[in-house]
């Protein structure tokens, strides 16, 4: 029997790579591996790291120097580093921080059994290759352990999209989806362990093609499956949103009622400028069409401020779009220039003019999240409850629309899923009753 070792991972980003970090902890547990909370007493340490914010490769060589003293005190220790910034810098990282024994790109983490061998017996080793064989055919089979009531399932990988800002297409590649079939065992072995709400994940998740009928094709047949009452997607392109995915939000009960559509700016000359390749225009007409196929939907988007070149008439072009919108949920950013990507070279708007741009939309933002929330006062939805909240007798869940609920009740368990009339308001969450 081999010895158990204890493994730390802290994650950065997004939801797919919470969904990488599972997967690389399951792939390390054959070798032994258990995982830990806590980076002191770990025999080894991974970061799933991000690329997409504003110096993220510095954010990774100071936490790793936060390490130097685990290291000290434990040479056998062994710290390596996955995820898209080890994809994008992985020669880099090895030759600044000597004290990083693996490197893993984000579709190579299936060969993290081979590659901790090699740290192991003291050897430096790098994978950033973009592999032909499919790292989820390698994968070890997911432990039958009992899951949270709600789980991630990546479906669809990498981005043929090319934005301007964007280091997606560099650093996880090409549009790939996983056939169907494996979807739906995965998603039923989740189920099997007490998964009743599953999130599709995919950097182009709309862009679905593992499926004949799209990514509306495995929604429909991920709906069959007994005991899954939840189904979401995330992230998605206006472009790749069609007419049957449209339909299917108003067709299928189990799909929720929120949708994440990020549409970055409201200007035509931005949007052109970001390669995004639709309008203003276009987007609100496609929410239209959404908003008719499920008129009680709730959307969320991304927003980009200080875009280079983006003037005060483009800003209120953005600021115009999203009053027309009306968003539920919604993440806004300063522009930060991404090595490597067209963006990079072009001449910046200065930082006080994005500073200001940033407040402006997101207190436009906050008023309408808080509006779409003040309605819901009185309505009744469902919840799916997730953990106990921090006061005694109180349960903490998701809605139908993603809204964060409290109910008080001595009687609800992680995992039930319940009809409860919202009673408040919060600024970031509902508080409710069961009905």
């Amino acid at each position: 029997m081999s010895q158990t070792r204890k493994l730390f991972i802290k994650t950065y980003g997004c939801q797919m790579n919470v969904y990488d970090s599972e997967r690389m902890a399951e792939a390390l547990g054959g070798q032994g591996y258990v995982q830990t909370d806590s980076a002191e007493g770990a025999d080894m340490i991974l970061l799933n790291t991000c690329h997409i914010r504003e110096k993220a490769a510095e954010k990774v060589y100071s936490e790793l120097g936060r390490f130097r003293e685990l290291k000290d005190a434990n040479p056998e220790l062994r710290i390596g580093v996955a995820g898209c910034v080890a994809q994008a810098e992985g020669e880099e990282i090895m030759r600044r921080q000597p004290l990083v024994d693996l490197v893993v790109g984000p579709q190579s983490y299936h060969r993290l059994p081979q590659l901790e061998a090699r740290a192991r017996a003291g050897q430096k080793a790098l994978d950033t290759d973009f592999p032909e064989e499919d790292k989820f055919d390698h994968l070890t089979a997911r432990p039958k352990a009992r899951r949270a009531p709600a789980a991630f399932l990546t479906v669809q990988e990498g981005c043929d999209k090319f934005c301007a800002f964007c280091v997606v297409p560099y650093t996880r590649g090409a549009e790939v989806s996983r056939p169907a079939a494996r979807v739906m065992s995965e998603a039923r072995d989740l189920v099997e362990r007490g998964v009743r709400e599953i999130t599709l994940l995919g950097q182009n998740v709309n862009a679905y093609h593992g499926h004949e009928g799209g990514l509306a094709g495995i929604i429909r047949e991920l709906a069959t499956i007994d005991g899954l009452e939840r189904i979401r997607f995330t992230t998605s392109h206006p472009n790749d949103m069609d007419d049957a995915l449209i339909a299917a939000h108003g067709e299928v009960d189990k799909l929720m009622p929120y949708l994440h559509l990020p549409v970055q700016s409201g200007s035509d000359g931005v949007l052109k400028a970001m390669n995004r390749k639709h309008s203003a225009e276009s987007y609100l007409r496609l929410i239209e069409r959404i908003r008719a196929a499920r008129p009680d939907i709730l959307l969320s988007g991304d927003f980009i401020v200080g875009f280079p070149g983006e003037t005060e008439a483009d800003f209120q072009a953005t600021m115009d779009l999203v009053e027309a919108v009306e968003y539920g949920q919604c993440y806004s950013f300063k522009y930060s220039p991404r090595p490597g990507t067209p963006a990079a070279e072009r001449a910046h708007v200065d930082e006080a003019t994005k500073d200001d741009r940033l407040q402006r939309l997101q207190a436009l933002l906050k008023r309408q999240q808080r509006a779409v929330q003040d309605r819901m006062v009185g309505r009744e939805v469902g919840v799916l409850f997730e953990r106990p909240g921090r006061a005694a007798g109180q349960m903490v869940g998701k809605s139908d629309h993603l809204h964060s609920v409290f109910v008080e009740s001595s009687d609800l368990v992680a995992g039930d899923l319940r009809r409860v009339r919202i009673t408040g308001s919060a600024a970031n969450s509902l508080a409710a009753e069961l009905v």
